[in-house]
C-alpha cells in the first residue's frame, strides 16, 4: 500500500512480551510503542522480544549535596550472570543498586533494564526485578508462609498462581519447615533466606542483591552462596558486596568500585591473567647457590631473582619473568640439563584481594 509512491506501511509485527499482551505496532518507521532493543522470537504463535543484555548502564552519575556518589558509570551484564559490585563502604555500589531498581532517581546518564529504562519505564522494570537491600525490611509479626503470600499478591501474582509460587520459593530457599514460625523469632540466617524467597517470588528475570550475607556466621553464609549460585543462568544475579571471598566464590564477572567509578570489570580469571606479568615462579632447587645465582643473572627473561636457602641441600628461587613470560619450561629444562634435583616448581597466583588492592591503589601524582 503506497501514498505518493512511498509506502504507507513499512512493516508491522504483533508483540506479545508480557502477560498483558502488548501490542506493539511499528508504522512507516514511527513507534507508536517502541519496543526495547533486542531480537524478537517467536513461540506457540506469539512473538516476544528477547534481549541478550539484562542490565545497560550508561555515564550515570548521581550527586547529593556537595557529594558525588556515582561518577560517569558505565557497564552492562549479560542475562544469566552472576556479577559482583566489589568496593568499600562508600564506593556507590548501594546507590547504583537503588538507581536500577528504580527506587531512586539518576542526575544524570541512562539506564535500561530488559530493554526499560527505569525513568520512564519504572513499572515494567519492576516487575522484571527482585531487590533484596541491605537493611532487609520484613515484617516481624508475620508468619513466613503468611508473609510471602502477602508479598506475592502485592507483586500481581493471583490467588492460585501465588500459592504455587510461595511454595515453590519456600523449597528452594529451604524455609519448608519454618513456614508457620513468626519471622521476628527467626534467626539472622533465616530472616535472609525469606528476603531472598521474596525476591524470588514473581519469577523476576534479575535480582539485586544488596550485601546479602552481612551478619550471618560462617554455615549461613555458605548455605546463602550456595542458593544464590543455584540461580545462575535461570535468572540474571547482581550482588553488591566488600567481602572479597564472596565475589570470588559466587560470581561469574566482578566489576571493582571505588569513589563512584568502575576501575575493573572482569572475570576473575581474566583479572588473574592481567597481573599475570608480575607472577613469580617458585623453584626448589639442589644445586650451589653460586651457580644458580649465575644462571639467574645471565637468563634474559628473568627480570629479577631472590635465593635463599631451604631445607636440606635446597635452595629456594624466587623469579619474576619479563614481559609476563612463564618461566617453568625453561628451568625445568635447564635443571635437566644440569643434573639438578628439583623438589618444587610453581606459579604464584594473585588472589582478588592482591588484584584489588593493585586496582584500587591510588595514584601517587592524586596523593601529592
Amino acid at each position: 500500500m503506497k501514498s505518493n509512491g512511498v509506502p504507507l506501511f513499512s512493516w508491522f509485527i504483533i508483540l506479545n512480551a508480557t502477560n498483558r499482551m502488548l501490542a506493539c505496532l511499528m508504522w512507516a518507521g514511527r513507534n507508536f510503542c517502541s519496543p526495547p532493543p533486542g531480537f524478537f522470537g517467536y513461540t506457540g504463535g506469539r512473538f516476544f522480544a528477547v534481549h541478550s543484555v539484562m542490565i545497560e548502564v550508561s555515564n550515570l552519575t548521581k550527586r547529593y549535596a556537595g557529594r558525588t556518589a556515582v561518577d560517569d558509570l558505565s557497564f552492562t551484564v549479560a542475562r544469566g550472570e552472576i556479577v559482583g559490585l566489589l568496593g568499600p563502604n562508600g564506593a556507590g555500589k548501594s546507590t547504583t543498586m537503588r538507581i536500577l531498581s528504580s527506587f531512586m532517581p539518576a542526575t544524570s546518564g541512562t539506564v535500561r533494564v530488559a530493554g526499560f529504562d527505569v525513568f520512564h519505564d519504572a513499572d515494567e522494570v519492576r516487575r522484571r526485578i527482585g531487590y533484596m537491600p541491605e537493611n532487609n525490611p520484613l515484617h516481624p509479626e508475620m508468619r513466613v508462609r503468611e508473609y510471602l503470600k502477602f508479598r506475592a499478591r502485592l507483586k500481581g501474582l493471583g490467588w492460585k498462581k501465588s500459592r504455587a509460587r510461595v511454595t515453590t520459593v519456600m523449597e528452594q530457599c529451604g524455609l519448608t519447615d519454618v513456614g508457620r514460625r513468626v519471622i521476628g523469632q527467626l534467626s539472622k540466617g533465616y530472616k535472609q533466606r525469606v528476603g531472598l524467597a521474596d525476591a524470588l517470588v514473581h519469577e523476576p528475570e534479575l535480582i539485586i542483591l544488596d550485601e546479602p550475607t552481612i551478619g550471618l556466621d560462617p554455615q549461613q553464609i555458605r548455605s546463602v552462596r550456595q542458593l544464590i549460585k543455584s540461580l545462575a543462568g535461570k535468572h540474571t544475579v547482581l550482588i553488591s558486596t566488600h567481602i572479597l571471598p564472596e565475589v570470588e566464590m559466587m560470581c561469574s564477572r566482578v566489576c571493582i568500585m571505588l569513589g563512584g567509578k568502575i576501575l575493573a570489570a572482569d572475570t576473575p580469571e581474566n583479572l588473574q591473567q592481567r597481573m599475570a606479568g608480575g607472577s613469580q615462579v617458585i623453584a626448589e632447587i639442589a644445586a650451589p647457590a653460586a651457580e644458580l645465582n649465575a644462571v639467574w643473572d645471565l637468563m634474559p627473561e628473568v627480570e629479577q631473582f631472590d635465593v635463599s636457602p631451604s631445607a636440606g641441600d635446597f635452595f629456594r628461587c624466587a623469579l619474576t619473568p619479563r614481559n609476563g613470560q612463564d618461566l617453568r619450561p625453561l628451568i625445568f629444562n635447564l635443571v635437566r640439563e644440569r643434573g639438578w634435583a628439583l623438589r618444587e616448581l610453581t606459579r604464584s597466583r594473585h588472589s582478588l584481594e592482591d588484584i584489588y588492592v593493585q586496582v584500587t591503589k591510588p595514584n601517587p601524582e592524586e596523593t601529592e
